[in-house]
């Protein structure tokens, strides 16, 4: 069976006991660089997951058999490769382990209640940022091209001064949080996550 595992923000200690279990017990492990340096002691195989994700599908089928782990980020199911595995293995063939994503590590670092949270993404796709101003929370997974800036900036063009909570480098010996409103947001940051709190 394959099994899809949600390693959280980053950190080791961040793992659940299910997920630990599951990397502990794999014959194989499937995942980026960053992913598969985190379980470099273990003794599984592994296979870098790369922008192929068609010829990782087939490779998947073949080896459906053993006991194949692919890690994922986070929570496996938002914005990650959960999405893609299940629309292509039955139920029966594949398992998710959820896990601690960075927009609710980032909420509860912050203090900021998930209640009524509109949850997107700009990483790889441009966000709807008429829909990001029409809601009060929003949580945003950011790549390097559309980050913090861009989004504030796509705010204040709307006529809005949000409030942004930006974590980087979440649960990492340099992570940072930063509160700020929309025309304070700087051009750079780490690997990062945001929240935007609209006020009405």
């Amino acid at each position: 069976m394959l099994t899809v595992v949600g390693i959280g923000p980053g950190a080791a200690h961040m793992l659940t006991l299910q997920a630990q279990a599951a990397i502990n017990d794999a014959q194989i492990l499937v995942g980026g660089a960053r992913q598969l340096a985190l379980f470099a002691h273990g003794n599984a195989q592994t296979r870098l997951l790369d922008s192929d994700l068609d010829g990782l599908i087939d490779w998947l089928r073949e080896r459906i058999t053993e006991r194949v782990v692919v890690l994922a980020s986070g929570d496996p199911l938002i914005y990650g490769i959960g999405k893609l595995l299940s629309a292509n293995f039955s139920p029966a063939e594949l398992h998710i382990i959820p896990g601690i994503s960075s927009i609710q590590y980032l909420c509860a670092k912050a203090a900021v209640d998930m209640n009524d949270l509109w949850i997107t993404s700009s990483h790889g796709r441009e966000p709807d940022f008429n829909a990001v101003a029409a809601h009060q929370k929003v949580a945003m997974v950011t790549d390097q091209i559309i980050n913090p800036y861009a989004i504030a900036q796509a705010m204040l063009k709307r006529g809005f001064n949000p409030v942004f909570i930006i974590g980087e480098n979440l649960s990492s010996a340099d992570e940072r949080i930063h509160r700020l409103r929309a025309a304070d947001v700087a051009h750079s940051y780490a690997m990062n996550v945001v929240l935007i709190l609209n006020e009405r």
